[in-house]
């Protein structure tokens, strides 16, 4: 099993199991919105008043309506949380002003 299936798998699970409502955007920009029915290695189903079968490669992001606990995530973020602690920001808001992208 690879790196990015260990996170993968259980977070598509939970969303599935506990049925917690997603948006699904896909590389083209398209939202797409439902609850996780059933998944494997290359596509999800999702189902809002009919099932769609989506392809992963053509997944961008998946954002659940609300947060999620994965079964057995490192302890070490909530003992940080405890601590007072907060996450890091997106990438996005560390990249410094002397980026040639800006």
């Amino acid at each position: 099993m690879s790196k990015s299936q260990s996170l993968q798998d259980p977070y598509l699970n939970a969303l599935r199991k506990e049925r917690i409502p997603v948006s699904v955007y896909l590389v083209n920009g398209i939202k797409l919105q439902g609850q996780i029915e059933s998944f494997d290695a290359f596509v999800l189903l999702l189902r809002n008043n009919i099932s769609q079968m989506v392809y992963k490669h053509a997944i961008s992001t998946i954002v659940p309506a609300r947060n999620v606990r994965i079964p057995g995530e490192g302890e070490e973020g909530e003992e940080q949380q405890q601590d007072g602690e907060h996450a890091a920001a997106p990438a996005e808001a560390t990249r410094p002003s002397s980026d040639p992208l800006y």
